[in-house]
């Protein structure tokens, strides 16, 4: 049994509003997730794969470490588009926002 928290990120508000990208993202983690797992909570962000600006995902890291929980991603290039974002954020002790201590 695990506990998760989901982030899924589309890059346009269309995309957002037409739910399409979003039901796939949703389909490929409930497929992961076992029947025993627990998804404490789902944090949904549009925003450009290019820009490092993402306020959800910072939210959901923190909300998954205070639950003692896994983020799960559909694909990773729903995380970034960037190794180096993602690199960073491995390594969170290097770089965090500033809005991610508050």
């Amino acid at each position: 049994m695990g506990r998760f928290v989901a982030y899924l990120r589309v890059s346009t508000s269309k995309q957002g509003k037409s739910g399409l990208g979003l039901a796939a993202q949703r389909s490929k983690i409930d497929a992961f997730l076992s029947s025993e797992d627990e998804l404490l909570a789902e944090y949904v962000e549009t925003q450009s794969g290019k820009r490092d600006e993402r306020e959800e995902l910072w939210k959901a890291i923190r909300y998954a470490k205070q639950q003692s929980a896994k983020l799960v991603i559909a694909k990773l290039d729903r995380f970034s588009r960037k190794v180096s974002f993602i690199s960073r954020i491995m390594d969170g002790r290097r770089w965090l926002p500033r809005f991610y201590e508050n």
